[in-house]
């Protein structure tokens, strides 16, 4: 496991252990859960992609896995969740989308948390795109599954490692994109460029539909390249400002 996902599962025992001490289950008087280490510092920094990879990559795609990875990267909506959808979820009139399950594994769950099941906000060009898969989909009726597979007649939706590496991936490799992409690479690519593009950091959170901000900033937005230049830019100008204005001098080399 990550480990961050460590981290969460050694978060959870020490709860249990104490609420053992604290009802005298456990005789010894300390929780032993405190012996274990365990951090949650990532070990590399999450791959994000550029506005020109993703546009590079949509072109390679047909209309199921475009729709599919333009939610995850428009919306922000996790694997789980983009599996999970039915069209009843789904509120053209209000340009939403309701998020009332997610699907792990084949297997019909509740929400991540109670943060996860806030409305999601859908662009228009997307709610288009969304509304012509339903327009040509034989499983259109609100019980239904937006992504349903075909080959189980509708009955389950589409396996999302499946489509990952069997459409995505290839449509990455021939678009020239040889990044080692997973669906949390477009919610990370969501953040980060919401972010880029100076939007404010609690809307960015509602978005993304986490519990804290803090999370959103320090977890999921990775600094763009282009961002930074811009903000060392801006900064040497406010220092500088002289030097925007005239020629650098030459350096004229000396012994010493």
């Amino acid at each position: 496991m990550a480990d961050s996902t460590k981290a969460k599962v050694h978060n959870i025992f020490s709860v249990l252990f104490n609420h053992a001490v604290r009802y005298e289950w456990l005789k010894q008087g300390r929780n032993p859960i405190t012996l274990v280490r365990q951090s949650a510092k990532r070990q590399s920094d999450p791959v994000v992609l550029e506005s020109k990879e993703i546009r590079a990559i949509l072109a390679q795609l047909e209309p199921c896995a475009r729709l599919m990875v333009m939610l995850a990267v428009t919306a922000g909506l996790r694997r789980s969740e983009l599996v999970g959808l039915k069209w009843g979820d789904i509120s053209f009139r209000e340009m939403q989308i309701s998020i009332q399950r997610s699907i792990y594994l084949g297997v019909i769950g509740k929400c991540k948390t109670e943060t996860s099941r806030k409305p999601v906000p859908i662009e228009e060009r997307v709610a288009a795109d969304l509304w012509l898969r339903k327009e040509s989909s034989k499983y259109n009726g609100l019980e239904d599954w937006v992504f349903a597979s075909s080959r189980n007649r509708g009955r389950t939706p589409l396996w999302p490692n499946t489509v990952m590496a069997k459409l995505i991936r290839p449509a990455a490799e021939r678009a020239g994109i040889h990044k080692k992409i997973g669906w949390h690479t477009f919610r990370h690519s969501y953040s980060t460029l919401l972010t880029a593009n100076g939007e404010n950091v609690k809307v960015v959170q509602e978005l993304m539909r986490h519990a804290s901000s803090r999370f959103t900033l320090e977890i999921y937005s990775q600094a763009c390249l282009t961002a930074k230049r811009e903000a060392q830019r801006r900064l040497v100008e406010a220092i500088l400002p002289e030097r925007t204005q005239e020629p650098a001098p030459a350096i004229q080399s000396s012994s010493i």
